[in-house]
């Protein structure tokens, strides 16, 4: 491992290594901060325990995160993307029963402070929080994010005008790759971690992927 997931530290190894884009998860603290992490739970990627929307940030942000790296908010991590130009995918990830306010807060923050440079994307497994951001903040760009995508996923992209559809690589059909091209709409796979399977997937017409490998060759 090359810097732990969702640390500012995989971020400089993101635009060290050149690539163009990026992607973490944010949810909110106790205290309403957005912060980067994936898992609803602290175990499995700091030293601490317990729910992270009950995690005050004066014990959050004391947590190792791996490497000696801690928890970073959504401005830091902004910022970050806005010095090297990275193109980001923020995927809000609301603890469960915090849906609509976690999306409010990761919407009002990108409308409001990350105008300079590219807007990120924002995405979500939650519909519930796409809509929640995309009534406040319908400027932005929004994209769909599903494992296996439902056949009714044109009509969840009307809701909130989503301009990409993200959905896992192993079971992406060809019908959906049809459609979506036929719609104009972009397909991004996670997590695709072989230049292989990569390669396999752009044949079939996906047009990007997700990886947590930073040193893929080639």
């Amino acid at each position: 491992m090359l810097a732990p997931e969702n640390t500012l530290a995989g971020l400089h190894l993101a635009a060290a290594h050149g690539f163009r884009a990026v992607e973490f998860d944010v949810m909110l603290s106790r205290d309403g901060t957005p912060v980067l992490i994936h898992d609803e739970t602290l175990e499995r990627t700091t030293n601490g325990i317990g729910r992270v929307c009950e995690t005050p940030d004066a014990v959050l942000f004391s947590l190792d995160a791996g490497q000696g790296e801690r928890i970073p908010t959504l401005p830091e991590a902004a910022a970050l993307c806005r010095r090297y130009g990275l193109l980001a995918n923020v995927e809000i990830k609301p603890a469960t029963g915090y849906e609509t306010r976690t999306a409010e807060v990761v919407a009002r923050f990108v409308a409001e402070h990350w105008r300079d440079g590219v807007a990120p994307l924002l995405s979500s497994f939650s519909h519930e929080a796409l809509l929640a951001a995309f009534r406040l903040a319908p400027q932005l760009q929004y994209g769909l994010l599903y494992e296996v995508v439902p056949c009714d996923w044109q009509r969840h992209r009307a809701t909130i005008d989503a301009v990409t559809l993200h959905c896992a690589a192993g079971v992406v059909a060809d019908s959906v790759l049809g459609e979506a091209t036929a719609a104009g709409v972009p397909v991004l796979c996670y997590t695709v971690n072989y230049p292989a399977e990569a390669d396999a997937l752009f044949v079939r017409g996906v047009s990007s992927v997700f990886t947590d490998r930073l040193d893929l060759p080639g």
